[in-house]
């Protein structure tokens, strides 16, 4: 998740949008996006360790507030799939044109620096038996745990055997997530033409809710599953196709926006109103989701609404911008957290302000790792690799968005 930005090119090869400047309603909708992960996982850490969190707000609100991480996700997903055929389109005029090598290249440059210092550290852990990422022998040796890591295939490991400790389990998403950033250029090569390339998003988009509601009770595997997410990715690639081949006028992309931010709000607010139309038990919640994200996105990557997000939103823009490796590595954070946190307050904290002090802590203390890592790790590592990248692929800047995993 990297910043929202788009490169130069001709303005012929994404009509409207404007070169080169930074596409603030999509870094903050990333950055609300990745808090709205962190709260979950936070919550759910001190709901495992049965800490008395199901009061901390009313109802309504802490469950849109505590429980909504895995609708973040799906958003992450919608927005990767329309920033990365946005700048597939940019960079190389039409899908049937994307090099593969500078794709794969491209991609890698921005991915693997941060996933590889976060295995690293993770195995450095694990070795040395540090009790909350040490992986169960049951479930993955340390060297089943990377490959699996490596090879875009944490989703399924999880899926037959069980969960990994947190901070391996965070790559699920980017698992579900390269694996179809593998096949999408090798799919736009092979098949030579950008529509028969939208057939096959349309044809993801189909399947998502099927498997959805095939795999239904298969905890996490349901959740988890490639052909469970992966419509999401499609909805945005498709969004993103229509945004730079399509004039949509002002008034249709305000109004498609409305209707996106009604769908999503509906669907992450009235869960019991979907759950009662029967959306869940056929897997159309998420998709209804989807649409809505992928409504929005044309107009947020028009500028519609920028004025106002460009002063209100500045703490959310910050978060999108690093929001990759704030996802990476917020549980260190949280998980560092619990112990001191029990160790001053034990089992059931009698001062009140205890839990929203914490909760608050750490979320400030996540959105500043991954701040960190991202400015002095990730980036400079990304900027340095992109250098290197042959002169018949235009690179974008490193703080450009050329990838989209939470």
């Amino acid at each position: 998740m990297t910043a929202s930005t788009l490169p130069q090119e001709p303005a012929t090869a994404a009509p409207g949008l404007s070169p080169g400047h930074r596409v603030q309603g999509i870094d903050a909708l990333r950055g609300l996006a990745v808090i709205l992960v962190v709260l979950h996982h936070i919550h759910l850490r001190f709901h495992l360790n049965d800490y008395d969190v199901a009061d901390l707000l009313p109802a309504p609100f802490g469950t849109v507030l505590f429980w909504s991480g895995y609708y973040a996700v799906i958003t992450f997903f919608v927005i990767s799939g329309f920033l990365i055929t946005t700048l597939s389109l940019r960079r190389w005029r039409s899908l049937e044109q994307i090099h593969l090598s500078g794709f794969y290249r491209l991609r890698g440059a921005r991915i693997l620096p941060c996933l590889l210092l976060l295995l690293a550290v993770l195995s450095l852990l694990h070795v040395a038996g540090a009790s909350d990422f040490t992986l169960k022998p049951e479930r993955a040796s340390l060297g089943r745990a990377l490959a699996a890591a490596l090879t875009f295939h944490v989703n399924w490991l999880e899926g037959q055997r069980g969960y990994l400790p947190a901070n391996w389990d965070v790559l699920w998403s980017l698992s579900v997530e390269e694996a179809f950033y593998v096949l999408f250029p090798l799919m736009c090569l092979m098949l030579r033409d950008e529509r028969w390339v939208m057939v096959c998003m349309m044809t993801l988009i189909a399947i998502g809710p099927f498997n959805r509601m095939a795999l239904a009770g298969r905890d996490p595997w349901d959740d988890y599953a490639y052909l469970s997410c992966m419509d999401g990715i499609a909805f945005g690639c498709i969004a993103a196709w229509i945004t730079a081949r399509v004039r949509l006028s002002l008034p249709v992309l305000r109004g498609a926006m409305a209707l996106g931010i009604v769908l999503a709000i509906s669907i992450v607010i009235w869960r019991k109103q979907a759950s009662d139309l029967g959306l869940m038990k056929v897997g159309l919640n998420i998709t209804t989701l989807e649409v809505g994200v992928a409504l929005m996105l044309p107009g947020l990557a028009r500028g519609v609404g920028n004025a106002v997000l460009f002063k209100r939103t500045a703490w959310l823009q910050l978060a999108g911008r690093c929001s990759y490796e704030i996802y990476l590595t917020h549980m260190f954070v949280v998980l560092g957290l619990m112990h001191p946190f029990r160790g001053l307050f034990g089992a059931k904290p009698a001062v009140s302000a205890a839990y929203p002090a914490t909760y608050a802590i750490m979320l400030v203390l996540s959105i500043l790792l991954g701040y960190a890592v991202e400015r002095w790790f990730s980036h400079p590592l990304n900027e340095a690799l992109r250098s290197r990248l042959s002169t018949t692929v235009r690179c974008p800047s490193p703080r450009e968005s050329v990838e989209g995993s939470p």
